[in-house]
């Protein structure tokens, strides 16, 4: 009777095929950091503000008008304020942004993005909303800010309530 330690022979092979593959793909990757600009440091200042208009001016600085070229898809009723899911597209060229503000939520920047250029400007979350509030997508582009806006019905909280 022989005693066998270890993977058997053909899981090994598998295993070390499944590596060297994972390590294939690291060969895309830049050896070197990137460096971040200068202005693209954390909004740490932007997610702890309470006033939507106060984090929207803390994180870009100046003020945004709606447009019809911005799809914002969130529903009208949300059952669980704890994972809303929500999605922007946006036919604006030069998008370098892309950020989600709930109005009636303890801090009110959600999330925010950096679109790189090239980028297909689309992103999709799952938010958490404490109440029944606006939902505002802004987006940057071409230097100007754009938003669109809409109403989230929260049956049960997800910030505690």
């Amino acid at each position: 009777m022989t005693t066998h330690t270890g993977p058997h022979p053909t899981r090994r092979l598998i295993l070390q095929g499944a590596a060297s593959v994972a390590l294939i793909g690291l060969g895309n990757l830049p050896l070197t950091p990137a460096r971040a600009a200068a202005n693209d440091k954390y909004p740490e200042e932007a997610f702890k503000l309470k006033n939507e208009a106060d984090a929207i001016k803390a994180l870009y600085g100046k003020t945004a008008e709606p447009s019809d070229k911005i799809k914002l898809d969130a529903p009208e009723i949300a059952e669980n304020g704890g994972v809303v899911p929500i999605s922007v597209t946006t036919t604006l060229d030069k998008v370098t942004s892309i950020s989600f503000f709930v109005a009636d939520n303890p801090n009110a920047l959600a999330a925010s993005y950096k679109i790189p250029d090239g980028t297909i400007p689309a992103v999709a979350n799952r938010l958490k909303m404490a109440k029944t509030s606006n939902v505002t997508a802004i987006v940057e582009a071409d230097g100007k800010l754009y938003s669109a806006t809409k109403e989230v019905k929260v049956t049960v909280g997800g910030c505690g309530g």
